[in-house]
């Protein structure tokens, strides 16, 4: 995906989840930050980072904070791009061979999920998840305890024990790591539902990004290490 009217800018606080200042130049902007979780390793004072200008006149707030500088490291941090780098994913490189139906957001049961697909006559249901916790080389999720999460995972093992082709993707957001693990740490509740699902015959995926200044895209699958 391609994000338009890029600016780069140094981050300077964030008063709340939902904005941040950011000194473009001419001083600091109000920017919205396309992500509510913590995000604490990240959006440290005096990191360089990329917000993307809107062209909607009415908004509160002129740029969107989309993504950071760790190191040397570029991660994007927009909640919203995992979904669509999947959806561009599996259009391009045939992830999930002769589709013939991809509907986003599906309710089924007490879950809504990201992707229901229809499969050479297999039912397909999709979770995604965006990745932006990193250690070592060694990312994880999730950055705070996810009760949301975790019934995903336990309704995921569910569909599956009735038939369905259960996926969890992790979209990693970033380049250059080595592996995917649940955050043991962080949330052991949700790290047990996810070995559970996995037992259970659900499929759990890691992508890397290739992430510039403007732009997102799925690369490579990663490891993911469970147990």
């Amino acid at each position: 995906m391609i994000y338009e009217n890029i600016s780069k800018g140094i981050f300077l606080k964030r008063p709340n989840r939902f904005i941040a200042h950011v000194d473009l130049g001419n001083g600091p902007e109000i920017c919205h930050v396309k992500n509510t979780g913590r995000c604490a390793e990240l959006l440290i004072p005096g990191v360089t980072v990329f917000v993307s200008k809107s062209s909607n006149p009415a908004r509160k707030t002129k740029y969107d904070l989309i993504s950071v500088y760790k190191g040397n490291r570029l991660i994007n941090i927009d909640s919203q791009a995992p979904n669509k780098i999947v959806w561009e994913w599996i259009a391009k490189d045939g992830f999930l061979p002769g589709i013939t139906l991809l509907k986003p957001e599906f309710t089924i049961g007490n879950s809504r999920f990201d992707f229901y697909a229809q499969s050479a006559g297999k039912k397909i249901i999709i979770e995604v998840k965006g990745v932006t916790l990193e250690n070592n080389n060694i990312v994880s999720f999730p950055d705070a305890p996810t009760e949301r999460g975790t019934k995903h995972m336990n309704e995921l093992s569910r569909l599956a024990s009735e038939g369905f082709c259960a996926y969890v993707i992790f979209v990693v957001q970033m380049n250059g790591v080595r592996c995917f693990m649940p955050n043991r740490i962080i949330d052991p509740v949700f790290s047990e539902a996810l070995i559970n699902a996995e037992k259970s015959g659900v499929s759990v995926m890691a992508i890397d990004c290739r992430v510039t200044d403007n732009s997102v895209t799925a690369g490579n699958e990663l490891p993911v290490v469970l147990h």
